[in-house]
């Protein structure tokens, strides 16, 4: 399926443990690139941070070794210059870097002229701007070989997640950026290792370009992430059940698909000659509140309006949450025309 697999352990933890777990993944012509936690930027302090220049060293020396690939994360532009010292030709700017346009910024000032590869993670919260932003940073300086990493998002409620996928972010950064490629770390959008397989799954029937999982030699000893690594062996097991599942191209669906793309095609059309109708009478209504002095927004008749929208909605089998977001914007939208001079 020409997807690209990064696997790899949380963090470096020892020379031995980055020796076996290499050992097993360069022997799985899936995976494209190991990843190593060389720098751990952790919440709070205390914490394992990463074993620094010592883990570069081993992966320099392994990789002749093996003949494999590294990537690590960096997040100051020293890390960059350790990074090209070592010979590494691919890293990756985490959640927490890609919120900070400043940070951003001094490690493009680094990566110019390097012909590096970048991965770059989604940030911390969802906006994808700020996504959108690290990458036009990192192409104004030269760099030619960037990915996207879809990694989920920090939210209140994640709703059993360790961060909230929020597809539809993905799906605009997708919009807005369609040459670059997007792989999906449901380990860091999951936090358990039971949710890689659905995660995964998801993330191929939504064609992402491939997938970025931890993996350690012994998960349960990790020193970082453990409830969400795997082992090699599992990873080869998860392999093969998401990469060996056919995808159908559309022609095969013939006919049938055609028929329903149409339909929903006069339904798309349909919404926006009503919805063109309303903005109309929101004008309309704008004219009258003028002559007679009212205010624009009335909270009472907006939330009656909510109310029996969202008691319809439900009737209709519609889920709440999109039909509020819906209407609220819909609702913005009717009170900006008619604040309009």
């Amino acid at each position: 399926m020409g997807k690209t697999i990064i696997a790899g352990p949380c963090s470096v933890e020892s020379h031995e443990q980055l020796r076996e777990v290499t050992a097993a993944l360069c022997k799985m012509p899936q995976v494209n690139l190991i990843r190593c936690g060389v720098w751990k930027p952790r919440t709070r302090p205390g914490g394992f941070e990463g074993l620094g220049e010592p883990a570069l060293r081993w992966m320099q020396e392994l990789s002749t070794t093996y003949n494999v690939k590294y990537c690590c994360e960096v997040a100051r532009p020293e890390h960059v210059e350790l990074c090209l010292h070592y010979g590494l030709s691919t890293i990756w700017l985490g959640a927490r870097t890609t919120t900070n346009p400043f940070m951003v910024g001094e490690i493009c000032e680094a990566l110019q002229g390097s012909g590096m590869n970048v991965l770059v993670k989604n940030p911390v919260c969802p906006d994808v701007r700020l996504w959108l932003g690290a990458v036009e940073r990192l192409q104004q300086v030269g760099i030619g070989h960037i990915s996207a990493v879809h990694r989920g998002f920090s939210m209140y409620h994640n709703n059993g997640y360790r961060n909230a996928p929020l597809w539809e972010v993905a799906m605009e950064f997708r919009r807005e950026m369609p040459d670059i490629p997007i792989l999906c770390d449901p380990s860091h959008i999951g936090g358990r290792a039971d949710l890689l397989t659905p995660l995964s799954t998801t993330a191929m029937l939504m064609d992402y370009d491939g997938l970025m999982i931890e993996v350690h030699p012994h998960p349960a000893d990790a020193w970082t992430d453990a409830v969400q690594q795997i082992s090699p062996d599992e990873l080869a097991r998860l392999l093969s059940e998401i990469m060996h599942t056919p995808v159908a191209p559309d022609s095969k669906a013939g006919p049938r698909l055609a028929a329903l793309r149409d339909n929903i095609d006069t339904i798309d059309h349909s919404l926006l000659r009503m919805l063109s109708q309303r903005m109309e009478l929101s004008r309309q209504i704008a004219t009258i509140k003028h002559e007679l002095h009212m205010p624009v927004y009335q909270s009472s008749r907006w939330a009656d309006v909510m109310r029996d929208r969202l008691q319809l909605a439900e009737s209709l089998g519609l889920n709440s949450s999109f039909t509020k977001e819906m209407l609220e914007r819909i609702h913005a939208e009717s009170v900006r025309v008619q604040l309009e001079p």
